[in-house]
């Protein structure tokens, strides 16, 4: 392994970690930011598995109380069964349509043209979501009704088109259904560990060829650098949501989108149709 080739490593596990759960798309940001530092082939995809399980380890570890009171509680106590149809509810649309359609959009739609057109639509939809009168019905998770996260997992399929974000689908979808800022949060983090975890599996299984003992020590500095990042994110998320709304990460999703539009346009930056 060269210096460059773990430093792009470095990059991408810090990209990822800062915008997985962020309501700014990691995947968009993956593929472009992979295309300007010509970071790409099949080891990419391999490479993309692992981060990602490196930034979805970090929220399972930030919320550990919480997943071991729901499996303890799971054969006597109603809420935390309540609570797990309803994750189970939430994510099985994204498994359909996942199965379903996931290598036509990746074959058309996984490049930095498609993600910054998806960027600056979903800011737009976030800035109006925002400006709406928000009717909490649930405060927390455990006040979710099964209608409430069939809603969200249909929402997280939107996730599907690079650039959407899964996080923002999720979070955003979850407000206009009635959710508090707070629990419309949490059960994205929440929703996101089967959905991350069953894609990671099903594309580790089927890309399988391509983890080679020689790329341990990519491999390695990219799951590392994308839990503590994403660690940071989600506490900071948390945080952050307590007193704003999200409007600063849609204007923020608006002018990368529009940065990225702007420069193909002009021809500044020779975006590639995708990364290969």
């Amino acid at each position: 392994m060269d210096l460059w080739t773990a430093a792009q490593a470095l990059i991408l596990g810090i990209v990822e970690g800062l915008t997985e759960f962020l309501p700014v798309s990691s995947t968009g940001h993956q593929i472009i930011v992979a295309d300007l530092i010509g970071f790409g082939g099949e080891r990419a995809k391999a490479f993309n598995i692992i981060i990602q399980l490196g930034a979805i380890l970090a929220v399972i570890w930030e919320y550990r109380r919480k997943i071991l009171d729901v499996v303890i509680g799971l054969p006597t106590e109603r809420q935390a069964q309540r609570f797990t149809v309803n994750l189970m509810v939430a994510f099985f649309p994204a498994v359909v349509l996942g199965v379903t359609f996931a290598d036509l959009i990746q074959h058309y739609l996984f490049n930095p043209i498609t993600v910054a057109a998806a960027l600056v639509v979903g800011g737009v939809i976030m800035l109006w979501a925002e400006r709406r009168e928000h009717r909490v019905r649930a405060e927390t998770v455990d006040d979710m009704r099964w209608q409430d996260a069939l809603k969200v997992g249909c929402a997280q399929c939107l996730a599907l088109i690079p650039g959407t974000s899964r996080s923002g689908a999720t979070i955003i979808g979850g407000l206009l259904f009635g959710l508090s800022r707070k629990a419309a949060t949490e059960f994205s983090f929440f929703l996101a560990m089967p959905t991350m975890v069953g894609a990671a599996v099903y594309s580790g299984y089927k890309h399988r060829e391509l983890f080679q003992p020689g790329d341990f020590g990519v491999f390695a500095i990219g799951f590392v650098t994308a839990f503590i990042f994403a660690m940071l994110a989600v506490r900071a998320l948390l945080k952050f949501i307590g007193s704003h709304s999200y409007a600063t990460f849609a204007w923020y999703r608006i002018a990368f989108g529009l940065l990225i539009l702007a420069t193909w346009q002009l021809g500044v930056i020779d975006w590639s149709t995708a990364v290969d």
